[in-house]
């Protein structure tokens, strides 16, 4: 039996809900169809109970910052008094010790010293000369971050990093990173950043100090949604996906779905997808072009590994997060999820969130949960963090395409799978996934309340949001 027509959201991450309760104001009804047990997609909050107490962690640290007023009104209208204002503290350890971030220049220039900050200041005269005065073209990362920072300072902590999130040379990744990520910032404008603040006056937009958080974990903007959209008869199918995306005349006709193990076929009048690009492709039927097939398969992505330690001590660190650019260390980020709420720890315990940056099938991708545990206890004793007789539990989840790869042939491939996906009239793709770009939370928001719109008003509205090429960090906090 194949069922009414309506509208029909696969995937029920950032984007997709936020698409579902554009619709809910405007009086539409929605099904949502969800392949995990839970809302949220990568911004989900998740939930370990151990005996009476019980430990939040977000997938990873997420936190809230935007120009666009209207995300801000969006999700108070939501959360009310459970959206709390955070002071961040984020740092990175690097050979050994801690540095502030955004850069703290007394601080760094102590921890690196006068000959190693006069080295530092004599490669960005040498960056200043090649590419700004005799014109180097900047053809991939490392010539962005070379001409903007010189390659010793580069070398310190930018390009390690970078190649440790992506697994492959800086030479190998597409400037668009940098643009995206760091665009308006240089060495001397980092440096006056952090004059300014320390003079008590007034830094730039691209620093943000404060982030807003919602009290139980950012899945609670997602949750949220889902409790205000069922009282209009919408529907969330989790533990669902589909299985063929049916097609003609540029329009999708038919939708092939599981729920639940349970096969279910509708007609869709419009469908909206925050699913891999990639997948999405492959569901198509009658099936794409092999060209278009070729271009999504090679779109590269990466993968995560994540380790959540429950423990018997009050805290770790005063950090939100802490980066670990060295490729020595395994894993790339943690964080400590009582430092964005009181509310994410039993009062007098603490818990750590760990990313590993894998590709699906490497090493720490295999390895098992034991493994990966003690892998990552050996540095956080060495590091003395904390010791394993403080450990109460861990738990190990990996995630598949959580970071699309800006690779030197990228954009090739994303726009032949892009321009065959525009043809259908009433198919919209959105969020980080969906559309191969590394946005941030408010980025997808976005994309999803401006795909309900463009269904609401019959006008297909723009959903590149994050393409203009400006810095991420930038954004200003309601007051």
């Amino acid at each position: 039996m194949i069922n009414k027509k309506g509208i029909f959201i696969l995937g029920a991450g950032p984007a997709g809900m936020a698409c579902a309760m554009e619709l809910y104001k405007s009086g539409q009804s929605v099904e949502i169809i969800e392949k995990s047990d839970k809302v949220g997609g990568l911004a989900k909050t998740l939930k370990f109970k151990e005996g009476d107490l019980l430990f939040r962690t977000d997938i990873g640290p997420h936190r809230f910052f935007s120009k666009n007023q209207y995300l801000y009104d969006f999700i108070e209208d939501l959360l009310k008094e459970k959206w709390i204002l955070v002071n961040r503290q984020t740092r990175q350890f690097i050979d050994g010790k801690y540095y502030d971030y955004p850069i703290n220049a007394i601080q760094s220039f102590k921890n690196i010293g006068v000959y190693g900050s006069f080295g530092m200041g004599i490669s960005y005269l040498n960056a200043i000369l090649k590419y700004g005065i005799l014109k180097k073209e900047i053809r991939n990362f490392e010539d962005y971050i070379v001409a903007n920072f010189g390659k010793k300072l580069g070398q310190f902590n930018m390009l390690n990093y970078t190649e440790k999130i992506w697994g492959i040379d800086c030479k190998e990744i597409h400037p668009d990173w940098a643009t995206q990520r760091i665009k308006g910032l240089n060495l001397i404008s980092a440096l006056a950043n952090a004059i300014f603040k320390k003079k008590g006056k007034k830094g730039p937009k691209t620093l943000v100090d404060q982030f807003y958080y919602p009290q139980y974990g950012t899945g609670l903007i997602y949750e949220a949604i889902a409790e205000k959209i069922k009282t209009i008869k919408s529907t969330i199918d989790t533990n669902s996906y589909p299985v063929k995306i049916l097609h003609n005349n540029n329009l999708i006709t038919e939708l092939e779905l599981s729920i639940n193990g349970k096969i279910k076929k509708v007609k869709p009048s419009q469908v909206v997808s925050s699913i891999p690009i990639v997948e999405l492709v492959r569901l198509i039927s009658p099936c794409a072009p092999s060209e278009v097939i070729n271009a999504a398969n090679n779109l590269k992505w990466r993968a995560q590994v994540y380790l959540f330690i429950t423990l018997n001590k009050e805290r770790i660190t005063n950090d939100n997060w802490v980066y670990f650019p060295s490729k020595k260390i395994p894993f790339g980020r943690i964080a400590e999820m009582k430092n964005f709420s009181k509310d994410m720890s039993p009062q007098d315990k603490t818990s750590l969130f760990v990313e590993f940056f894998v590709t699906e099938g490497d090493n720490i991708w295999n390895m098992s949960n034991e493994e990966i545990f003690n892998l990552a206890m050996n540095h956080f004793q060495e590091l003395k963090l904390f010791f394993k007789n403080e450990v109460r539990n861990f738990y190990v989840f990996k995630k598949k395409y959580v970071y699309p790869v800006y690779d030197l042939k990228y954009i090739e491939n994303l726009e032949i799978s892009k321009s065959y996906l525009n043809k259908f009239q009433n198919l919209f793709y959105i969020g980080r996934p969906g559309r191969f770009q590394y946005t941030n939370q408010d980025h997808s928001l976005e994309m999803g309340i401006l795909a309900a719109r463009s269904i609401i008003e019959n006008n297909k509205y723009d959903l590149d949001i994050g393409m203009e090429n400006q810095y991420f960090e930038s954004g200003h906090i309601k007051k």
